[in-house]
């Protein structure tokens, strides 16, 4: 299964979305500037618990920060764990 993730991004905050059988995760953050993000809250419904919705979101902000040069300051505690079990994303955390 192949599963779209959006990011819908405005002008001092945004969001990573992951729809899936009428469910919605997501991943908010606030831009401190245009090399600095802050990675505020990963939500994930009971519908997508333990189908790895979240790690999906935290791969797309890795991937996007690598992409466009940013730094991630990892607030969300889910964000945080994740890159703690991902040394490889070092690159891209300010903390």
């Amino acid at each position: 299964m192949s599963d779209e993730i959006v990011n819908e991004r405005g002008e001092t905050k945004g969001r990573y979305v992951l729809r899936r059988n009428g469910a919605e995760a997501e991943l908010t953050y606030s831009i401190a500037s245009p090399t600095l993000i802050i990675a505020d809250h990963t939500g994930v419904p009971d519908a997508l618990r333990g189908t790895g919705a979240g790690r999906l979101l935290a791969e797309r902000l890795v991937a996007d920060a690598r992409a466009g040069g940013w730094k991630i300051v990892p607030l969300c505690p889910f964000v945080n764990a994740e890159r703690r079990k991902h040394p490889e994303w070092a690159d891209v955390f300010s903390v």
